[in-house]
């Protein structure tokens, strides 16, 4: 799959901007602050209807537009995926109530249609490489538990259907726990809220175990690559609550979910483990007013010759990490839908070693489509350079040098 065309207005440095784009690798080259990362982030979020740098959505929309007594954002991209040309639309508009609240209004339309963000999942799919990668071995465990998200949502529609209910469910839980800490009152009026957590949360649990066991057979075949058969590497998916075993989860448990032969996995019983669980915890939850498990505080860990990468690991091994790691999201992605993912590289080469910047480039040929931006196109070999299409951005204003 590739973008074909990709229009904005009025989304973060960008005012108006009309691209057409080839099938191709293309080097988008400027200095800092001047649209680089605002180009791959409307395309990541066309992708995914979020953005990877931000979760408010009112930063998105340029600066003079919101100076405007109707400020909007609006984006479109045109997919060419297997012979079918496909079209994206997001806009953004920010309006006022009847009490005076601002309030932003998001509206996703796919081939002229009106859509959900879950129906977004297949059309246009992203790998996208920033420079704040680094932080999803060495940093907290939320962005890593994002990284698969953003993944799995790209393919499962019912993915992004089951965390948008588990993270309303979850925030009023945490809301009404807090009340009966305060207030006190019937601690039975958390039962709906706990069966949507645990019909949601197995479905989420599910899909990181099998999502992480299919990175696994990747990544650790990319990673030798990149160490010179120097050193293994696991990700190691570990659920604050395990109803399947204890919670020192081992990576092969969810290898056995990817195999056909293997039992098809008991949702009702594990639904019902679930509930029983959120009920024990109850009491402490009510002190504590939050709650203390489930998918929103699960963990993944990268573990490279017995050593947790996160915790005792170099910048250099963490960096071989990350790489290894969105290298095997782009084969997962390939294996999944049949067709290549959009690349988008963010001044990554600037962070790897000579050898690892050649591995990298040597495996976008098998790549349909490639955004790389960067500060400096004299980083890229010369021979590769001649194989793209160089374009520079200034101030939100994208022009071809001749």
């Amino acid at each position: 799959m590739h973008i074909q065309s990709l229009s904005l207005r009025q989304f973060r440095t960008y005012n108006r901007l009309e691209l057409d784009l080839p099938a191709a690798p293309i080097l988008l080259v400027g200095a800092n602050a001047q649209g680089k990362t605002s180009l791959l982030e409307a395309i990541a979020y066309l992708s995914m209807g979020h953005s990877p740098l931000t979760h408010i959505d009112r930063h998105l929309i340029h600066w003079q537009a919101e100076q405007a007594e109707l400020p909007f954002a609006h984006l479109q991209a045109h997919i060419q995926r297997n012979q079918r040309l496909e079209e994206i639309e997001i806009a953004l508009e920010r309006s006022t109530t009847s009490n005076g609240h601002q309030r932003m209004n998001k509206s996703i339309r796919i081939d002229q249609r009106a859509a959900r963000r879950a129906d977004l999942a297949g059309h246009l799919n992203v790998v996208l490489f920033l420079p704040e990668d680094m932080a999803l071995v060495s940093g907290p465990p939320a962005g890593r538990r994002r990284h698969l998200d953003d993944l799995l949502s790209q393919v499962h529609p019912d993915y992004v259907e089951a965390d948008d209910v588990y993270g309303k469910a979850l925030s009023r839980r945490n809301a009404l726990l807090r009340h009966l800490r305060d207030y006190g009152g019937d601690a039975a009026q958390l039962e709906p809220l706990e069966e949507k957590l645990a019909h949601a949360g197995v479905i989420l649990s599910l899909a990181r175990r099998r999502v992480v066991a299919a990175l696994n057979l990747h990544a650790d075949a990319l990673h030798q690559d990149l160490t010179g058969g120097h050193a293994w590497l696991r990700l190691q998916y570990e659920p604050s609550f395990d109803a399947l075993k204890p919670p020192a989860l081992d990576y092969q448990m969810g290898l056995l979910l990817e195999t056909p032969a293997s039992p098809p996995v008991d949702e009702a019983g594990l639904r019902d483990a679930y509930r029983e669980e959120l009920l024990r915890r109850r009491r402490k939850e009510v002190d504590r007013g939050v709650t203390t498990m489930g998918p929103h505080r699960d963990e993944l860990r990268f573990i490279s010759n017995g050593v947790d990468v996160g915790t005792f690991g170099s910048r250099g091994q963490q960096r071989a990490v990350v790489l290894a790691l969105r290298l095997a999201a782009l084969r997962w992605l390939e294996k999944e839908t049949g067709e290549s993912p959009v690349l988008l590289l963010d001044e990554v080469l600037a962070e790897l070693d000579r050898a690892r910047r050649g591995y990298l480039l040597n495996l976008l040929g098998a790549v349909e489509q490639t955004i790389l931006a960067t500060t400096d196109a004299e980083m890229f070999p010369a021979a590769f350079r001649r194989t793209t299409m160089r374009l520079e951005v200034a101030g939100g204003i994208i022009t071809s040098p001749a």
